[in-house]
């Protein structure tokens, strides 16, 4: 596939491994390892029966009637909010730990923003008994506090990151610190970032997601391939997962969404596509928020998953490449967006989800078109921000 990763490690100027002497035996025996591993069959076997037998799979791809008349289009969701745990973060963080015993390790390190990698990977951890500890910054703590409760119940240590802007980004650095600490441990990433070979191992662990759309829309509509699919981007593992299979077929549009915030042209943004510059992030050269002096700027959006201040190597080589439209949507489109969808198909998306549904409204569409969504997670976690704004504007629309 002439979009993923070459021998070295790059996604043409995008991705490498930067990373401390500490962690170099690490990444080279995932380097080395990793691809013979989860393509084996006792792997695989083992893989697949988790995701049928414990995950639930496959998500339906459901067809959204009320949102298709409003869009003039055929929109269907692929429901990745029904997973056990409720996220597509299942799905990486059991590939993941199936490797991380393959390779002898017993304790699992992770970082969350929004908190369903966290419960991915503390739910998983339960299920093999391993050692499990979870960074969250201490801000995410307190807006995702329903997720914080599920890890703990779950066995996971949850350590509280009061660095920084006490976000995604410092958890992720918080990660690493613990990683070089302690190398016998194995550090699971959530997306799409990280040091080579993290961003393609996560994205082929992911591709499980367009795997079945192909299925199921060849069995819905006769066409394994849709006009467009969209999907909301943090560092990536969604909208990868979302378009692995679709990325060498030109006739499918891919639109990644990502999270402005306030505004691009504030300071109050995680558009690292619209706003950011080349640089080096969490060990791989990728497009950044960072100021003339090259120092990490804070990335802002209501949504945690996507509060990030950066995106996965893959898709700034995507972006230049020009295989991949990035759109964003603002805080306000994105709640309006959730509340749409919740009161028209009865389904609560997750803030990120909601995301790419606000981006609907952005795209060309045409009657014929056929439109997937990857609805990502599950609104639950969100509840208490969407509670404030589906009042007001139930209010504003009964007094209309």
């Amino acid at each position: 596939m002439k979009y993923f990763v070459d021998k070295n490690g790059y996604y043409g100027e995008f991705g490498g491994a930067f990373i401390p002497e500490m962690l170099h035996d690490n990444i080279i025996e995932l380097q080395c390892k990793y691809k013979k591993l989860i393509t084996s069959y006792t792997y695989q076997k083992l893989y697949r029966e988790l995701l049928t037998n414990y995950v639930g799979r496959p998500t339906p791809l459901f067809f959204c009637k009320k949102y298709s008349n409003q869009y003039n289009a055929k929109i269907y969701l692929k429901r990745e909010d029904l997973n056990h745990t409720g996220s597509h973060k299942i799905n990486n963080a059991i590939g993941q730990t199936l490797l991380a015993k393959e390779l002898g390790k017993r304790k699992i390190v992770a970082e969350t923003g929004a908190g369903q990698h966290g419960v991915a990977t503390a739910t998983i951890c339960a299920l093999m008994h391993l050692e499990c500890i979870i960074f969250m910054g201490e801000t995410d703590m307190k807006r995702q506090y329903s997720n914080v409760i599920r890890m703990k119940s779950l066995g996971a240590e949850v350590v509280p990151v009061l660095s920084g802007d006490k976000t995604l980004k410092d958890a992720v650095n918080e990660s690493i610190r613990y990683w070089i600490n302690h190398p016998e441990s194995y550090y699971l990433i959530g997306s799409t970032v990280g040091p080579h070979p993290y961003p393609q191992m996560v994205a082929d662990i992911q591709s499980i997601i367009s795997e079945e759309i192909k299925m199921q829309l060849e069995k819905i509509e006769g066409s394994s391939s849709p006009n467009y699919v969209v999907a909301c981007i943090g560092g990536g593992s969604n909208a990868a997962g979302s378009f692995y299979h679709f990325l060498d077929d030109d006739s499918v549009k891919l639109i990644a969404v990502e999270a402005s915030g306030l505004g691009i042209k504030t300071k109050k943004t995680a558009s690292a596509i619209q706003c950011g510059s080349k640089g080096v992030l969490h060990g791989s050269m990728t497009l950044i928020l960072q100021d003339q002096d090259g120092q990490i700027l804070p990335a802002y959006s209501i949504s945690p998953g996507l509060d990030y201040p950066g995106i996965g190597p893959m898709f700034a080589h995507l972006f230049v490449k020009k295989r991949v439209n990035f759109l964003h949507s603002t805080d306000e489109e994105a709640l309006q967006a959730g509340y749409e969808l919740t009161r028209s198909e009865g389904i609560i998306p997750a803030l990120e989800s909601a995301h790419a549904l606000a981006a609907l409204k952005k795209i060309p569409l045409h009657k014929k078109d056929i439109v997937i969504v990857t609805l990502s997670g599950r609104g639950d976690k969100d509840i208490n921000v969407y509670d404030k704004f589906f009042f007001n504007f139930s209010n504003n629309e009964s007094n209309t």
